[in-house]
């Protein structure tokens, strides 16, 4: 049986180098590409793949929200999270939101394709390289959510508020309510709080 694949990212050198590697493999087929989260929705309906591969970062939303979505209408879909984000946060997220696998894009080929045919298999477990890391945060969370972790990684850049939220594509009330979240879940008053409270929880690096 051949494993029928949808690609999910937002740059078409990427979509394309995938195509190519992962169709050497005669057990998988990409059948459908995605560029955003609006795409994706309508690609996943349309194809009803086997396995989605996405990426954290699409430019109309997060790819959390396209797993959390599409694991909310299937229980046998698998969801491979394919990313440069890999912190043992966003491996936490991606577990969260109902991911089967988190991997890095800098990571062999083979560990993908291995991931696929896993993911396949047992949709519902989930792996990741930097699996331990991540379940140590989580026995220390503190409840931020994926959006919230996403808007916690920008402050130590010294983003504005304004920055931050055209970079997310939300308002910037939207930012502040969610900082408003992030400085009471870190008991912090302040963004140099957050910040430093978010390291000694391994939030940040």
């Amino acid at each position: 049986m051949v494993l029928r694949v949808l690609v999910i990212d937002d740059h078409a050198i990427v979509r394309e180098g995938l195509r190519r590697l992962v169709n050497r493999d005669q057990e998988i087929k990409i059948v459908g590409e995605a560029a955003s989260k609006k795409e994706a929705i309508a690609q996943i309906s349309h194809h009803n793949p086997d396995v989605i591969v996405v990426d954290l970062h699409l430019p109309d939303g997060s790819g959390l929200e396209v797993v959390a979505w599409a694991r909310s209408l299937s229980q046998s879909l698998g969801i491979v999270v394919l990313t440069m984000s890999n912190m043992p946060e966003h491996v936490l997220a991606s577990m969260q939101s109902g991911a089967s696998s988190h991997v890095d894009k800098t990571a062999p080929v083979g560990e993908l394709l291995q991931a696929i045919k896993l993911s396949a298999n047992k949709p519902l477990s989930f792996t990741a390289r930097k699996l331990t890391d991540a379940i140590a945060i989580k026995n220390k969370d503190v409840g931020l959510t994926p959006r919230e972790i996403e808007i916690l990684e920008k402050l130590p850049s010294g983003d504005t508020i304004l920055q931050i939220a055209a970079a997310l594509f939300v308002t910037e009330s939207t930012i502040k309510t969610h900082l408003s979240a992030i400085y009471r879940k870190l008991n912090a008053e302040n963004r140099v709080q957050a910040i430093n409270n978010a390291r000694k929880f391994g939030l940040l690096p």
